[in-house]
């Protein structure tokens, strides 16, 4: 009725409408008092407990026979007997507790309720316990929910999480009645439907990067809806969000929707993945359990999708590295920590120096970073590359070569940082420096720095060892700044120095006939290009490129006599070395000579400025190993 004004008065409901309540229902802490007349019109069960209970009033009263004698304490039980006429009744586990209750109630007096995603599940439950279906009185509370389910909740996406987030607390009537299952699949449905390009990244710790979308680009509009019902999914308990992943597998929902409802899931119930927010999410109520967080990180790892995903970028990358250094931290299964690095070695070009520095959580790791875990995650990228190389060799041969270059400018990177740890094995660096082929760095100026960087911090190693080290190093592959530095290294045992010397003068060489013969080039050009000029311009353009003639010239006569002051130095190196050659330590002829002694694996040959050309008789490394 319009005109009833319920009212909550501390732990009881009063429904004022001028008239005495004359029945008492007892739902959790709450009392309402309320009327039997519009309850028993809508509700079934209510019907038969308040007939009930007055059908046993009715009996108590007939089976109490007055006496005469009884005449004196009649009156003293009056006040009793009024409030038995009254009836109280007790609603043991209620779905949606009192305030469903409160609702349902409100339904029955006939004041309009407004549904949503939140109440309808809890009102439907309501409505089946408190048996109010259209049989019984029309359009009734089942039906009206049903409706609401059918018609408004279902056809959406955020509004289905909604309903399931709901189900929590109804079960298992929410079970019985399938308002579960049908949120499972309706979710699962709109997932496989939606377009997967508009599933992109950065994901990051919540929904802060897309609040400054502009609101004229639909693109991004759409983008902003997407990434609210990703977040609505961290409202979901465990048991119902694997419930999810298993629907949207069985529809096969594209690996990017998955992989991001995992990656928003994580981010909001495992704390410290992200390095930028060790805090769990402010939305959160409580931070879980280690036995939680550990169980949810097993079941978020077991289902990324095995492959990779066009989605993956840095971000993906940075955060598949934040979910293994969580798995070292709560100590998760051997197999959860293998499949995640196999996951992140697909992805590698992607990720950063600072996500490889994953710290050594174990006792038996000496080292202050896992240097094993990269040197795992590196062979799987490398058997990824091997396998995809096989299977398509000529499509997308650059992509992978790009891919290679960046992975060998990281584990440079990488060599460099942890090259500085005094725990470190020589042979430990040496394995992850020769673990990507030769193609994978275009020069080896940053794997030098990382061999400088290791020497100064390792002093103490042999000159075997030394040498070992230096032995991973291409001379050739080197800049003339990093060879200038090596000559100049007082760290690199001899051998090094020398090959390093020797290729320095020969990439000089190099550079100077290539000097020369553009320098050759530009003057016939010049001369030809200044006698057009004389002609059309007179004696006075004429006189001067005369004068430029001249000055180049000179500068060509001073790169000339540059040119045999090296031939002459190289000859004289020549000598040295032919002399060591020739004699050994004790004054006797070695059998290797100087080249056994220092183990170079190149011809010595002088430069010649009259030879058109230089020829390379080092053999290839035998040191490297081709992945």
């Amino acid at each position: 009725m319009a005109a009833e004004k319920p009212s909550s008065k501390g732990q009881a409901w009063f429904c004022t409408t001028g008239l005495p309540s004359d029945v008492i229902i007892e739902v959790d802490d709450m009392t309402f008092h309320l009327h039997k007349f519009p309850l028993m019109s809508k509700s079934k069960k209510l019907h038969e407990l308040i007939t009930e209970q007055e059908n046993n009033q009715e009996t108590r009263r007939t089976a109490r026979i007055r006496t005469p004698s009884e005449n004196d304490i009649v009156e003293e039980n009056e006040e009793e007997e009024d409030d038995e006429e009254q009836c109280h009744i007790t609603l043991p586990d209620f779905p949606g507790g009192s305030e469903s209750f409160e609702t349902a109630a409100k339904f029955c007096y006939g004041v309009k309720i407004d549904l949503s995603a939140t109440n309808a599940a809890p009102l439907r439950c309501a409505g089946e316990y408190l048996q109010m279906m259209d049989e019984y009185s029309e359009d009734n509370l089942i039906s009206k929910t049903e409706r609401f389910l059918s018609q408004s909740v279902l056809k959406n996406i955020k509004n289905s999480i909604r309903t399931l987030t709901s189900c929590e607390g109804l079960l298992p009537m929410a079970e019985t009645l399938g308002i579960a299952q049908r949120c499972v699949e309706a979710i699962a449905t709109r997932a496989a439907a939606s377009d997967p390009s508009l599933f992109g990244w950065p994901v990051k710790d919540g929904a802060e990067n897309y609040r400054n979308v502009d609101d004229a680009n639909p693109r991004k509009k759409r983008s902003n809806v997407r990434d609210s019902w990703l977040d609505d999914l961290g409202f979901l308990s465990l048991t119902f969000f694997k419930r999810l992943i298993f629907a949207m597998k069985a529809l096969n929902v594209s690996g990017e929707i998955i992989e991001g409802c995992l990656i928003h899931y994580a981010n909001k119930y495992i704390p410290g993945i992200s390095r930028t927010a060790r805090k769990p999410s402010s939305s959160s109520s409580s931070v879980p359990t280690e036995n939680d967080q550990r169980e949810l990180l097993e079941t978020i790892i077991s289902n990324l999708p095995k492959e990779k995903t066009l989605s993956s970028g840095s971000n993906a990358t940075r955060f598949l590295f934040g979910l293994l250094r969580t798995a070292y931290i709560l100590n998760a299964s051997e197999g959860c920590r293998l499949t995640l690095e196999k996951k992140i070695g697909l992805q590698l070009e992607e990720a950063t120096l600072d996500d490889l520095l994953i710290p050594s959580y174990s006792y038996l790791n000496e080292t202050l970073y896992d240097v094993d875990c990269v040197e795992r995650i590196l062979g799987y990228f490398l058997e990824a590359r091997s396998a995809n190389r096989l299977e398509d060799e000529d499509e997308n041969s650059n992509a992978r070569s790009a891919a290679l270059m960046l992975v060998g400018k990281l584990i440079d990177g990488y060599l460099s940082e942890i090259a500085s740890d005094a725990n470190l094995k020589p042979e430990r660096f040496y394995d992850l420096a020769v673990a990507l082929p030769d193609n994978a760095r275009l020069f080896d100026d940053g794997l030098y720095r990382a061999v400088d960087v290791f020497l100064k911090a390792h002093p103490w190693i042999s000159e075997e060892e030394r040498e070992k080290i230096c032995g991973v190093l291409d001379c050739q592959k080197l800049t003339l700044e990093a060879c200038t530095h090596a000559a100049q290294n007082e760290r690199l045992p001899l051998r090094a120095v020398v090959q390093v010397l020797f290729f320095e003068q020969l990439q000089l060489r190099h550079a100077i006939a290539g000097t020369l013969i553009a320098a050759d080039a530009g003057e016939a050009s010049d001369d030809e290009n200044e006698a057009a000029r004389a002609v059309a311009e007179g004696n006075s353009t004429w006189r001067s490129a005369v004068r430029e003639n001249q000055v180049l010239r000179i500068d060509m006569d001073t790169m000339r006599t540059r040119v045999h002051e090296l031939e002459r130095e190289c000859t004289t190196m020549k000598k040295a070395i032919d002399k060591i050659d020739k004699s050994g330590p004790r004054g006797h002829v070695e059998k290797s000579g100087w080249r056994g002694k220092f183990g170079c694996k190149f011809k010595t040959q002088v430069c010649d400025s009259h030879e058109p050309t230089v020829v390379d008789t080092r053999k290839p490394r035998g040191h490297r190993r081709e992945h």
